[in-house]
């Protein structure tokens, strides 16, 4: 598998399970009824495609997910700043580039 194909994976692999938390983080606010159930059904769905995802390819788990965290931080701010109407503070670009940083070692490692 080359790795446009792995980092795509990894893509969608965040995109479900950053979007399931925020679709649970939604249902959590709503009123009891069945609007709330399916919501947390479909969250739940969603965290369940995260998880095929993730762990289907077989690839250096390790690695790769170090890689992965990068896309998730990545998603999840984007998330909470467009859906949740938090924007990230300075610690949160601080600690992002962190992760970043080491995404890219891990990314730019021989091995």
């Amino acid at each position: 598998m080359n790795k446009a194909v792995q980092l795509g994976i990894l893509l969608l692999a965040a995109l479900f399970e950053a979007g399931g938390d925020a679709i649970l983080r939604k249902a959590l606010h709503l009123p009891a009824g069945l609007s709330r159930i399916l919501t947390f059904a479909v969250g739940a769905l969603v965290l369940f495609l995260y998880g095929l995802t993730v762990n289907a390819p077989a690839w250096d788990f390790g690695r790769l997910l170090g890689i992965y965290v990068v896309f998730f931080f990545v998603i999840a701010q984007v998330l909470s700043w467009l859906v949740f109407h938090q924007p990230p503070t300075t610690a949160i670009w601080l600690g992002g580039a962190l992760i970043i940083a080491g995404g890219a070692v891990l990314g730019f490692a021989s091995t």
